[in-house]
C-alpha cells in the first residue's frame, strides 16, 4: 500500500505536465526567449555562480545582450552557424545564448578534439565564424590555416580562471594578433534586449551537438529550438520538478546535450540557479553541494562512480541534494546513491542528441530508465552477425516481453527527427515500412528490455541493456568505432585496424580496443604507435588495448568481424597473438602480461 500511495502522489504531482506538446515550427518560441523571460522574471534573484562569480539573471541577461550586439557587430545574423571552443564558464553559456538570441546556430566543439577532427567540426556546420576560450587557443592556432576562415572570423573571448583574482588592469594575456578580442569592447556595447530575439521560430536552427557516429569523423546532430524547448520543460517539471528556489550542480562538458538539456534548460525554464563548475572533480562534490547548497544534480553513469568510489565524506551526510537526472546510472552504484548518499528521487533518462523521443524514470522506480509516450518498437539481433533479425518475409521481428532488443522509436507528427547536417547520415538512422508501408523508425543503435518495477499505472518501464557495435561509451564520451579505426589506419604501420570496445571490471562504459593487422614486413614499433595516438588522438578515443593480428577477419561481404574480437576480449590465456595496453595515466603503450591482466580481472587496475 506504501508504494501505491506513494507512485500515485508521484504520478498525480507530474500529470499536468504529462499533456505537453511542442511548440509548433512557425511558434514565435526559442531558447533565446525562454531565457529573457525567465530573467525578466526573476531579474534579482541568482542565476549562475561559478568560480567565486555570481551573476543575477538580470546582469546575466545584460552580459548575454552586450555578447549579442558584439557578435551582430561582427557580422553574425540570423541564420548563420558560429562555432564555439570554450571551456565550462560563465562566458561560454553567454555566447550560447547570445547566439540564440540572434538567431544564430551554435556549433558546439568538444574541448578536447584538436588536428583533424576540429577542423572537421567546424567545416561541417559550416561555421562563418568561431568564438574561441583564450583556454583553448592553442588548439584553433594549430589548425587555424586549413580552416575557411579569416582571422577577423576567429573571436577571442578572455579566461579570467587562467590568473585567478586578476583584473582588467593585470590581467597578462592578450588575443593573438590573428583573432579579434571581443572583450575587450564589451563594456561598451548596448545591454538592451535585441528585436530580433522575439521573432525567432521553434523550427530555427538553435545549436549542433558534435557527436561520434557509427561512421568516419563526428556528425553535427540538429537540434532546433523547437527540440530544446522540448526537453527543457518536461527534464524541469517531470523530472527534476525544478522550483526557482532549486540550484542545480552542473559539472558536466556543456558540449554534450546531458549538461546542455536537462542541466541549462531546467534553470531557463524554472529559473533555478546554476553553480557551474569547469570539469568534475570527485574529491570537492560533496564540500561544494554543501557550501553552495545544490539541491539538484545533473550526472552521467561514469561521473557517479566515482563518486561511490570515493572515501567517506562528513559532506555527504545530511547532504541538501533532492533529486539527481541523468543517465547510465549502473544498478551497483544506483544503491550506493540510494543507501549511502541518501538521494530522495533518482531521475534516470534515455535519449541521444539527435533522438526524437526520450524515456524519463517519472515515477522515481529503482534502476530504471522509466518510460516514454513515444512509441516503440524493440528488435532481436543476432550479435555474431552484427544484425536485426528479419522473419521469413523480410519483416523486423519483435523480442518477447522481458528480452533484450534494438530500440526504434517512431517517427511522426509529436516526436519528429531533425537529424544531421548531413542528410546521407540522418537517412543511415530511418528505418521505413518496418510495421506499415512507409512508416518511419528512428534506430538507437542501442539495446534495452523491459523489466517489472512493480506498480506504475500501467507504463511499461525498461532498462538500458548495451550499445551496438560501431559505438561504445567511455570517459563520459561516445566514440565512433569507425573515427578510431581511421585515425589508426593513417598510421605508417598499420593496414587494418579493427576497433570495438571492451568491458573492464568496475569501469562505466567500454574501453578501446583495436586488432591491428600490420603492413607487409613491418615489426611493431610501439614507441612510434605510441607517439603517434598521444599526438593525433584526443585521450578518450586512444584505445586501451591494441592487439597485434596476424590477419584481419571479414566477412563475405569484407565487413571487419568483431563478434569474435569482442568475445576474446584482452583474455591473452584465450589466443596467441601479443595484446598491449595503455595503462591509467601512461603516454606508452607496454606488453599486456598476466600480471597485470590479473590485476585488471580483479579490479586493481586503477582505471
Amino acid at each position: 500500500m506504501n508504494e501505491f500511495s506513494r507512485v500515485m502522489r508521484d504520478f498525480v504531482s507530474v500529470l499536468p505536465a504529462l499533456t505537453f506538446r511542442p511548440p509548433k515550427d512557425d511558434d514565435k518560441k526559442s531558447l533565446g526567449r525562454l531565457f529573457q523571460e525567465t530573467a525578466k522574471r526573476y531579474e534579482t534573484k541568482p542565476a549562475i555562480i561559478f568560480e567565486g562569480r555570481e551573476l543575477s539573471w538580470g546582469e546575466f541577461n545584460d552580459l548575454v545582450n552586450r555578447f549579442a550586439h558584439a557578435l551582430k557587430g561582427r557580422g553574425v545574423k540570423r541564420g548563420d552557424c558560429v562555432g564555439l571552443l570554450m571551456d565550462n564558464r560563465i562566458e561560454m553559456l553567454a555566447c550560447f545564448i547570445a547566439l540564440a538570441k540572434l538567431g544564430a546556430a551554435t556549433g558546439l566543439i568538444n574541448t578536447s578534439l584538436k588536428g583533424r577532427a576540429l577542423i572537421h567540426c567546424i567545416n561541417i556546420t559550416n561555421s562563418i565564424k568561431c568564438i574561441v576560450g583564450e583556454e583553448l587557443i592553442e588548439s584553433i592556432a594549430e589548425v587555424k590555416d586549413e580552416l575557411p576562415l579569416s582571422d577577423n572570423d576567429f573571436i577571442w573571448v578572455r579566461d579570467e580562471g587562467l590568473s585567478p583574482g586578476a583584473g582588467e588592469a593585470d590581467h597578462q594575456s592578450k588575443a593573438p594578433v590573428w583573432a579579434v578580442d571581443v572583450m575587450a569592447t564589451l563594456d561598451q556595447m548596448p545591454a538592451d534586449n535585441l528585436p530580433e530575439t522575439l521573432d525567432i521560430r521553434a523550427g530555427e536552427k538553435a545549436c549542433y551537438i558534435l557527436t561520434s557516429g557509427t561512421t568516419g569523423l563526428p556528425k553535427a546532430a540538429l537540434i532546433l529550438h523547437r527540440r530544446y524547448l522540448s526537453a527543457a520543460e518536461p527534464y524541469s517539471r517531470i523530472a527534476f520538478r525544478a522550483k526557482q528556489t532549486d540550484r542545480i550542480y552542473l559539472c558536466l562538458p556543456l558540449y554534450h546535450f546531458t549538461g546542455l538539456g536537462p542541466g541549462v534548460g531546467t534553470s531557463l525554464y524554472s529559473g533555478a540557479s546554476i553553480f557551474l563548475r569547469r570539469r568534475f572533480s570527485a574529491s570537492q562534490f560533496w564540500s561544494e553541494v554543501q557550501e553552495h547548497q545544490t539541491t539538484l544534480f545533473v550526472y552521467v553513469g561514469e561521473l557517479c562512480r566515482y563518486l561511490a568510489m570515493q572515501k567517506t565524506s562528513p559532506d555527504e551526510l545530511n547532504n541538501p541534494i533532492q533529486t539527481m537526472v541523468g543517465n547510465g546510472l549502473r544498478p551497483d552504484v544506483w544503491d550506493v546513491f540510494r543507501k549511502r548518499f541518501k538521494i530522495p528521487r533518482i531521475s534516470e533518462m534515455y535519449g541521444s542528441s539527435e533522438g526524437n523521443a526520450i524515456f524519463i524514470n517519472l515515477l522515481n522506480k529503482e534502476k530504471t530508465i522509466g518510460t516514454t509516450s513515444a512509441d516503440i518498437l524493440l528488435i532481436q539481433y543476432d550479435f555474431d552477425a552484427d544484425e536485426m533479425i528479419r522473419d521469413k518475409k523480410g519483416k523486423l521481428v519483435e523480442v518477447k516481453k522481458g528480452e533484450p532488443g534494438v530500440l526504434l522509436m517512431k517517427i511522426d507528427n509529436r516526436f519528429k527527427f531533425d537529424g544531421y547536417n548531413d542528410k546521407k547520415a540522418s537517412n543511415s538512422k530511418i528505418l521505413s515500412g518496418v510495421r506499415k508501408e512507409n512508416d518511419r523508425w528512428f534506430n538507437t543503435g542501442d539495446v534495452i528490455k523491459q523489466i517489472d518495477v512493480g506498480f506504475s499505472v500501467g507504463l511499461a518501464h525498461y532498462e538500458f541493456v548495451d550499445r551496438l557495435g560501431d559505438t561504445f561509451r567511455w570517459r563520459s564520451e561516445n566514440v565512433s568505432t569507425n573515427e578510431v579505426g581511421e585515425t589508426l589506419n593513417s598510421n605508417a604501420q598499420v593496414d587494418i585496424a579493427n576497433v570495438y570496445g571492451v568491458q573492464i571490471p568496475g569501469v562505466e562504459g567500454r574501453a578501446g580496443m583495436a586488432a591491428i593487422t600490420l603492413k607487409p614486413g613491418v615489426e611493431f614499433d610501439s614507441e612510434e604507435f605510441s607517439r603517434f595516438v598521444v599526438s593525433e588522438m584526443p585521450a578518450f578515443t586512444r584505445p586501451v588495448f591494441v592487439r597485434i593480428q596476424p590477419a584481419a577477419e571479414t566477412t563475405v561481404t569484407f565487413k571487419l568481424f568483431k563478434a569474435n574480437l569482442r568475445k576474446q576480449s584482452y583474455n591473452i590465456n584465450e589466443f596467441d597473438d601479443v595484446v598491449y595496453v595503455l595503462k591509467p595515466r601512461a603516454n606508452a603503450y607496454e606488453i599486456l602480461d598476466k600480471t597485470f591482466y590479473q590485476a585488471i580481472i580483479d579490479g586493481q587496475h586503477g582505471y
